[in-house]
């Protein structure tokens, strides 16, 4: 959006924004849902849904995300799909939040595209994968058979053997490991602390990793925002 564009917008001499358009724009200006539905409705649409299906990040966990650029962190939905990152956090993952349709999910890439596992050390793989199918079935059985997260399910059923392997298992329960590893094309393994803060209105979770002090992964760490640092520059 050109700065131009802006300013015709709020002088009212603009054309209609578009819902993608006043969307960013509410995110941007880290506006509350009440504030991002008041702008929705001056703009002449119909304010998007609030809860599980809102990709709308409330303005206090974006400003706590803005505070951890020299830490890994991202704002994740219930299903696993990534809205923001930390600068930190894209060199940690990549740039996670590019994704579109149902590739937006960790758990749908896991399981249809081979690549997502390479971040992950193997031998861990296999229990990740019961982690990612326990966890969407408890999520179905809250949402119900018309969610988002049933529509993921039934798509993984027909395209993943090994999800639908699991899937009949019924397992719930299963929970991540406390202490997560990731394997990283440039400092190699790390070891990592994860931190959970819910927004329980969203039902988004600003995820947190960090590394023991003077640890070899906190080592790695500084290493890895310095070579981040100088690809920016």
């Amino acid at each position: 959006m050109s700065t131009d564009y802006y300013a015709r917008l709020e002088r009212g001499t603009g054309p209609q924004p578009s819902e993608q358009m006043v969307a960013s724009i509410a995110q941007g200006l880290h506006l509350s849902l009440s504030e991002r539905d008041h702008v929705f409705r001056l703009a002449g649409h119909n304010p998007p849904a609030r809860g599980a299906t809102s990709d709308h990040v409330s303005p206090g966990m974006l400003r706590i995300l803005d505070r951890l650029q020299d830490t890994p962190a991202e704002i994740v939905t219930e299903l696993g799909e990534t809205l923001r990152q930390s600068a930190l956090g894209v060199a940690l993952l990549g740039d996670v939040s590019r994704y579109t349709g149902p590739s937006r999910s960790l758990g749908y890439r896991w399981f249809v595209e081979p690549a997502a596992r390479e971040a992950y050390p193997p031998e861990e793989r296999a229990v990740l994968s019961r982690v990612y199918v326990s966890g969407l079935r408890e999520i179905v059985g809250i949402r119900g058979a018309d969610s988002r997260a049933a529509q993921l399910a039934h798509l993984l059923n027909e395209q993943s053997e090994e999800f639908r392997a699991l899937w009949e298992t019924h397992e719930v329960g299963v929970s991540s490991p406390n202490l997560k590893r990731f394997l990283h094309p440039e400092v190699g393994e790390l070891e990592l602390s994860c931190q959970t803060l819910l927004d329980p209105e969203q039902s988004h979770r600003l995820l947190v990793y960090t590394a023991a002090p003077g640890s070899e992964s906190q080592e790695k760490l500084q290493l890895l925002a310095v070579i981040s640092g100088q690809r920016v520059s």
